[in-house]
């Protein structure tokens, strides 16, 4: 079983030791330890995997595989879900091998590269320990050999990167951005405007940052940091590498001297190591162009700009590196940097990294603290679930007194609204949300509208209403969330505002007939809630809160035109006019006859016919003995009258709701008659009227 690792950009692999662990079945096996790759490239990385087909008498099944980096508190982060490495890396895996591709590649991936197995067993998961270092690197162009002349220099160029590559590779030059030929080095003559870059043979577009060649003569010396912190009794590694051109004007370059300084003085560059100042506590550990200081027991006055110089066998081939780097003696000044990962649902984790404001050396050892208690010694730590109310915070070891602040979620919120007191409409209000969340926490304000609708408004610590309405009264509330978890809290709005305009109705609705019950109800929006009063035309019938008339028994004398008024401390309002129509079925008829007195043949006669009705009534005529309506109409007009037409007449009033009758008696006399019962005929027909109205039913 083997591991291999390709790329899409340039890869090699340095080291192919085949490494196998095999524990009673379980296997991961890596067969190359170290890889360097091409920054912007694609690596993959893969690896085989072996567990026993049966285990305590079950078959196993492989539930889960992945790689990572970073392990803590029991949690292996799966490289797929660390936002770090979005969109950046696939897991190919199949037939018990896997394989890890990432792409565009970046310097801050290098790293050891660990993969693991999960599966249904008890205590069957399985990580390959070993893992596979991968060394992103970016190429640059180094002079390895160079004359100077008057107008240009004559130069010998190779392709260089910080993790060593094989010596067969081929490169690819360019001189001011155009292709000028192939091979691991590159001579020539360079003018002072004259940019240089190389690629590898087939992943030109990972070319190096082009340079002058004119400012580069071999010589250099570059610094791992140019600033590092440090504490008071800790100790500090300060790193350089340094460069010079292995032939200068026809000799050899030998390196004769190499040390560290902080003082200079005409010329005269002091070695640390003859400081009486740092006597005992410092070291020089160099090779292969590399120098580290080591400065243990680090104090206060330490505190310095260091800079390395070398010195050779060619004249004038001594050479200082510029800036130097600066080291700070101060407290660690920590903080909780929190990441949480939500990619993948089934594996979510919070990430506590314990950092500092400035650089701090690489060998330091942390601790962590769960509500003050020691619970992991790694510069991170992974959680699975943070408990509302856990608290963590971290510190160097060593440097317990100097502890990063407290991280937690936030606490429950506390919701405020201004201006206090009652809140009228067309006012403005604020509504503020603030917690106590480390991180700090990212408010959301929403409305709740019904069990199931809630509406987002604001994602700022305060909302503003700048100009309430009563539609505005409700449910609010806020969320106060950070990495570590989400709290909320409600508050309550009530808007105050003078009655709307009132709405008045009649129940029951249509038509309203006399003797029947009715209400009147007169009802508006308000807060406070409003009184009403109830009018007929300017007469006041009814005032209080409910808003409601009732007619037991209407009339027709309650026909006519109705409004309310609405008002609470805030304002009044008047609704509109609600009119009232009553109806009801004809009354008993009034019925009379014109001219009055006696009635002689050959004159004209009116006989009139009137009811009270609502609707109208419509009036019929009918004459004693006779089937078919006489007339018609309220007045029936008898011209030429003759003794035939005298007889008792009927009058019947009609609507939608029912009819009445009355009967009056006709008597018609000669004309010669007439002066001798001229008298008697008057006091006839006044006894006939009278009987009419008795007759009346």
């Amino acid at each position: 079983m083997s591991v291999t690792a390709a790329a899409s950009g340039f890869v090699v692999l340095l080291l192919t030791v085949t490494v196998v662990q095999c524990e009673n079945g379980w296997d991961v096996s890596y067969t190359s330890t170290e890889i360097c790759a091409v920054r912007g490239s694609t690596v993959d990385i893969t690896c085989t995997y072996t567990y026993p087909s049966t285990f305590n008498n079950h078959d196993t099944t492989v539930q889960e595989t992945f790689w990572f980096i970073k392990e803590s508190n029991g949690i292996h982060v799966d490289l797929s879900t660390d936002p770090e490495y979005s969109g950046r890396v696939e897991n190919l895996c199949g037939n018990n091998k896997c394989t890890l591709r990432i792409s565009n590649l970046r310097e801050s991936d290098s790293a050891v590269y660990k993969f693991r197995f999960t599966t249904n067993q008890p205590t069957g998961s399985f990580t390959g320990s070993a893992g596979v270092t991968l060394s992103v690197t970016d190429l640059h162009v180094q002079v390895s050999r160079s004359v100077k002349y008057d107008t240009y220099n004559w130069a010998e160029l190779r392709c260089q990167s910080s993790c060593r590559l094989p010596d067969h590779l081929n490169y690819v030059w360019y001189k001011n951005q155009q292709k000028m030929n192939e091979g691991e080095s590159y001579s020539g003559h360079f003018y002072p405007t004259t940019r240089v870059s190389c690629a590898v043979k087939g992943h030109e577009d990972f070319r190096s940052p082009s340079m002058l060649v004119r400012s580069q003569n071999g010589w250099g010396v570059s610094y791992t940091s140019t600033e590092i912190c440090a504490f008071r009794g800790s100790t500090v590694d300060i790193n350089c590498t340094y460069t010079y051109p292995s032939r200068l004007n026809n000799h050899d370059t030998t390196v004769q001297e190499k040390f560290w300084f902080i003082k200079e003085s005409n010329g005269i560059h002091a070695d640390l190591r003859t400081d009486p100042e740092y006597s005992g506590r410092v070291e020089n550990l160099c090779g292969n162009n590399k120098c580290t200081l080591r400065i243990s027991n680090l104090r206060v006055s330490d505190s310095a700009v260091y800079k390395f110089r070398f010195t050779t066998n060619q004249l004038s081939g001594s050479f200082t590196g510029f800036p130097g780097v600066t080291l700070n003696l101060t407290d660690p000044q920590l903080q909780v940097h929190v990441r949480r990962s939500t990619a993948n649902p089934s594996s979510t984790w919070t990430e506590l990294t314990c950092h500092s404001r400035c650089q701090l050396p690489d060998h330091l050892s942390y601790v962590w603290y769960n509500n003050n208690k020691p619970v992991g010694r790694k510069k991170y730590f992974h959680l699975r679930h943070f408990n509302a109310e856990d608290s963590y915070h971290c510190a160097i070891e060593g440097q317990e007194r100097f502890p990063s602040p407290t991280v937690y979620a936030p606490k429950p919120p506390s919701v405020s609204v201004s201006p206090s007191g009652e809140i009228m409409e067309g006012s403005s209000v604020t509504l503020t949300c603030s917690s106590d969340a480390n991180p700090a926490a990212k408010y959301t304000w929403y409305r709740r509208r019904g069990d199931k609708q809630v509406q987002r408004l604001s994602e700022e610590t305060q909302f503003v209403l700048s100009s309430i309405r009563s539609s505005d009264s409700g449910e609010y509330y806020c969320t106060a969330e950070n990495e570590l978890g989400r709290s909320s809290a409600n508050i309550s709005i009530t808007v105050t505002y003078a009655p709307k305009l009132p709405s008045v109705s009649v129940s029951p609705s249509g038509e309203i007939m006399e003797g029947s019950s009715v209400t009147l109800t007169c009802s508006s929006d308000a807060n406070p809630a409003a009184n009403y009063t109830w009018y007929k035309k300017n007469r006041t019938l009814l005032h209080g809160p409910e808003g409601v008339y009732r007619l037991s028994s209407i009339s027709s004398g309650d026909s006519g035109v109705y409004s309310c008024k609405s008002e609470n401390q805030y304002g009044r309002i008047n609704s509109t006019s609600l009119h009232l129509d009553v109806q009801y079925a004809p009354k008993p008829p009034s019925v009379s006859v014109s001219p009055f007195g006696e009635i002689m043949e050959g004159s004209s006669v009116t006989l009139t016919c009137s009811s009270d009705a609502n609707p109208a009534a419509h009036y019929t005529w009918y004459k004693e003995d006779e089937d078919s309506p006489t007339a018609s109409g309220q007045i029936f007009t008898i011209t030429d009258i003759t003794a035939e037409h005298g007889g008792k007449y009927q009058c019947e009033a009609q609507n939608t709701h029912g009819r009445s009758k009355a009967t009056l008696h006709l008597t018609v006399g000669a004309a010669w008659r007439s002066a001798l019962i001229g008298s008697a005929a008057a006091v006839f027909l006044t006894v006939t009227l009278l009987s009419v109205f008795l007759l009346i039913r």
